[in-house]
């Protein structure tokens, strides 16, 4: 369901948890891991944010640790642990100085990043975390940050190789919704968040309703999801049939980026016209979920319930 880029998912990547607390428009409010070090200031960096970054990199580059400079400082907010960063990006072998990877800078091959422990390689996170939205970096990213001594042939990647980053912050999602709280409606299942975010779902003793039902739980004031937009949800799915939870984003430790195209139709009719910043409850009918096809634990025919914590939309 995620939009990636082929480098950053052709391995299992570990990721390092970031060392930050949440905060906006200030990077004072965080403590990066990550600093200008030689390797940093051997590279030389030309072209403004939302362009391509022209780079000259002194092959062979090496560092034994995660390095980075801010070449713009941008002002919106920053991105903390478990956020999802939105980046333009260029990936070079710090070894050759080769390209490895580039996205367009045009806002059409943007690439989400989520800054935790068990989706992103350690040094992706150290260069992003703690940056305002808004911001270019430049990072050399140590071996042990990234493929180590194994490298990665798929990525074109040698053993011990240091990887240079040079990527702007487009956006910055959301940790959880954080729009008003509204009215409950009469008829849905009960939620109930924990101090994370969490939802808890009760849903009512009785025969599931058979038509397509949404109700907003907060409404935020962001931006309008379009119809087969790009978006960052948490959610939570439950069977109305016994009230178990088929599938949850929260106890995977990170939220998931596709566009509304690629999930089933009640999905995107719950999120299409919503506000980034809402959470939503949505009942979906077969009709307009699995149908009379099995899928996973979903079993043939049942009504699905979602509540969908809406952070980003691109």
């Amino acid at each position: 369901m995620r939009k990636t880029a082929a480098l950053l998912v052709s391995v299992t990547l570990i990721a390092a948890l970031s060392a930050c607390s949440p905060g906006s428009g200030a990077s004072a409010d965080c403590t990066p891991r990550a600093e200008t070090g030689s390797a940093t200031e051997a590279m030389t960096i030309t072209g403004g944010f939302g362009s391509a970054a022209k780079v000259v990199i002194p092959a062979p580059l090496t560092t034994s640790t995660t390095q980075r400079e801010i070449i713009t400082q941008g002002t919106g907010p920053v991105a903390t642990s478990g956020q999802t960063v939105t980046i333009d990006f260029s990936i070079y072998d710090g070894s050759t100085g080769t390209a490895l990877q580039e996205s367009t800078f045009d806002g059409t091959t943007t690439l989400p990043v989520v800054l935790t422990d068990t989706v992103t390689i350690p040094g992706f996170v150290k260069a992003l975390e703690c940056l305002p939205a808004g911001s270019r970096v430049v990072a050399a990213i140590a071996p042990e940050d990234a493929f180590g001594a194994a490298g990665n042939t798929q990525a074109g990647i040698g053993p011990d190789t240091t990887i240079v980053l040079v990527a702007d912050v487009i956006s910055i999602a959301l940790a959880k919704a954080n729009g008003a709280d509204q009215p409950a409606t009469d008829g849905f299942p009960s939620v109930v968040l924990d101090d994370k975010g969490v939802p808890g779902i009760t849903i009512p003793k009785t025969d599931a309703p058979t038509d397509f039902k949404v109700a907003v739980l907060k409404k935020g004031d962001g931006a309008v999801v379009a119809k087969g937009a790009s978006v960052t949800v948490h959610y939570t799915g439950a069977l109305w049939s016994d009230n178990s939870i088929f599938d949850s984003s929260w106890t995977k430790g990170t939220p998931v980026t596709f566009s509304l195209d690629q999930v089933v139709p009640g999905f995107s009719q719950a999120i299409e016209g919503q506000t980034v910043g809402s959470q939503v409850i949505a009942i979906i009918p077969p009709d307009l979920g699995y149908g009379d096809q099995a899928s996973g634990a979903i079993p043939a025919g049942s009504t699905l319930v979602f509540v969908i914590d809406i952070l980003a939309t691109n």
